[in-house]
C-alpha cells in the first residue's frame, strides 16, 4: 500500500468511527452534553485544518456548537471534501510545510503528513472521550478501534 493510499484508507477510517460515535450519541437516552460537544470539536478541528492545509484565513469555530443533526450533516460533508482534498494531493506535498496561527495566537509550521495524521489521532482521542462520558452515563459506547474496523471489513 502506497503512502498516499494509507492517508485515503486514515480517512475512510476517521469518518467511520466518527460516524459511528455519533450513532452512539443519538440512540442514547440522555447523552451527556459534553459528549455532544466533543463530536462537534471534532467536526469544527477537521474543518480548521481542512482550512489551514488549503491556506484559507476563514474564520473556523473550534468548539461549535451544533446538534447531533448538524453534526452528522457537517460528517458527511467533512467526507466529501477530506477526499476532494487527498485526491488532489501529491506525495511530494506531503512534506510541504503550511503554515499557520493556532488557536492561541501562534505562528507554527508543520508538514501536510503530520497535519493529516494529526487530525486522525486528535479524532481518535476526543472519540474515547466521548465513549468514556457514555459509559459513565450508563449507555454503551460505539466500538470504534481501527482494527475492529478492518476487521469487520468497514474499511478496506
Amino acid at each position: 500500500m502506497t503512502q498516499m493510499e494509507n492517508l485515503h484508507r486514515l480517512f475512510r477510517y476517521d469518518h467511520w468511527a466518527n460516524c459511528e460515535a455519533l450513532a452512539s450519541l443519538k440512540i442514547s437516552e440522555g447523552p451527556p452534553p459534553h459528549a455532544l460537544r466533543l463530536m462537534a470539536h471534532i467536526v469544527g478541528c477537521e474543518w480548521l485544518w481542512l482550512a489551514r492545509l488549503q491556506e484559507e484565513k476563514k474564520a473556523v469555530t473550534v468548539w461549535p456548537d451544533l446538534s447531533a443533526a448538524q453534526c452528522e450533516t457537517q460528517l458527511v460533508d467533512l467526507q466529501r471534501f477530506w477526499f476532494y482534498y487527498l485526491e488532489g494531493l501529491t506525495p511530494a506535498q506531503l512534506a510541504q510545510p503550511i503554515a499557520y496561527i493556532n488557536s492561541k495566537g501562534e505562528s507554527w509550521r508543520n508538514t501536510v503528513e503530520d497535519i493529516l495524521l494529526h487530525v486522525v489521532m486528535h479524532s481518535a482521542y476526543h472519540r474515547g472521550q466521548v465513549a468514556l462520558a457514555l459509559r459513565a452515563a450508563g449507555d454503551t459506547p460505539a466500538y470504534t478501534d481501527f482494527i475492529h474496523a478492518v476487521r469487520q471489513g468497514f474499511v478496506d
